[in-house]
């Protein structure tokens, strides 16, 4: 999914941590409640979780849910926008107090930022059309199956072996090749396919592969460490959003199923 972290970039936000562990004690939810607001970053530029729209607001996924967790732990939630290659350096800084941002929970940034959540999960998946015969993995061995050039789906079907490797530019094609019948199936994150079958109405079936390597990754909620009433309240929020119906009705809307 979204956001490489680099060794490096860990390694520099380590150090940086750990001249802000003083200001980023148990107290961010008592700050944020006297404040009266939960400053919520992103990108701005990750559709449909983050983005901008013509009115100039920053909407999607993302926003929604950030605005509604601040909401529950009584606050109003300010949405800002930031680079994504500095947004850690700028929570630990207090820039803001979380990040929203469609951000995959790794070992390397837990050992700088806790998480809240997951609050969704997004990872690679094989669909074919609708009306294939196909229901496993086992059944593609000898047909056809298509990539995008260069991505870590390439290697993984070249590693498993069995079938036929096609690489195309990207899911457009993909699904052009999948809807004409020149592959058998397709191998992609799934969430773009999700957001594509709800925009065209894409007539494509997602194979059962539970077992299947990187199949469901971790999406987080950053926030500095050593907060743990923060942490609790915002987890209490998302818990009772999952459970009342409110992060599905936001889950459809913008991605168009339920992707917790």
């Amino acid at each position: 999914m979204n956001r490489v972290f680099s060794g490096i970039a860990v390694a520099a936000l380590l150090i940086a941590s750990s001249f802000t562990t003083v200001s980023a004690r148990a107290d961010d939810l008592e700050k944020i409640k006297a404040a009266g607001e939960l400053k919520i970053s992103m990108s701005g530029q990750y559709p449909p979780f983050n983005f901008v729209n013509d009115q100039n607001e920053v909407v999607g996924f993302d926003a929604d849910i950030g605005k509604a967790i601040a909401e529950r732990i009584g606050v109003k939630g300010t949405i800002i926008t930031t680079a994504w290659d500095g947004i850690i350096a700028g929570l630990l800084a207090t820039k803001y107090d979380t990040v929203v941002g469609s951000m995959t929970i790794t070992p390397e940034r837990e050992k700088v930022v806790d998480f809240v959540g997951p609050y969704y999960h997004a990872g690679r998946a094989v669909f074919v059309n609708e009306n294939s015969k196909v229901q496993s993995l086992d059944e593609l061995k000898g047909k056809t199956l298509g990539v995008t050039l260069g991505e870590t789906h390439e290697k993984w079907a070249r590693q498993q072996g069995g079938w036929d490797v096609r690489t195309y530019k990207g899911l457009p094609e993909l699904l052009l090749e999948l809807r004409a019948g020149r592959v058998d199936a397709i191998v992609v994150d799934n969430i773009p396919v999700m957001v594509a079958v709800k925009e065209t109405g894409e007539k494509v079936r997602r194979l059962d592969t539970p077992s299947i390597e990187g199949g469901s990754v971790g999406i987080g909620i950053a926030i500095r460490k050593d907060n743990p009433e923060l942490k609790a309240a915002m987890q209490k929020a998302l818990d009772g959003m999952m459970a009342d119906g409110t992060y599905e009705k936001i889950s459809k809307q913008w991605v168009g199923s339920d992707i917790r």
